[in-house]
């Protein structure tokens, strides 16, 4: 079960990734700076820490039952 849902997460990356790489070169460079591509990049890795942060605490919450109901009837 773990690598079927391993291999189904690569396939999907991958397929996304060789999409991505594909509308690059079809649309060709639009003569951007290089500081475009560096604010770029930053943005990405921002947003995913940002995003992968936000997804521990969701987990680390759960697996701590935080987020258990206690309310009495």
């Amino acid at each position: 079960m773990k690598r079927t849902r391993l291999l189904l997460i690569i396939s999907v990356l991958s397929g996304l990734l060789l999409f991505g790489l594909g509308a690059w070169l079809i649309r060709g460079e639009a003569g951007s700076n290089p500081h475009a591509y560096i604010a770029l990049g930053i943005g990405v890795l921002l947003t995913a820490a940002i995003g992968g942060g936000l997804m521990a605490l969701a987990f680390h919450s759960s697996r701590q039952g935080f987020d258990d109901d206690n309310r009495e009837p």
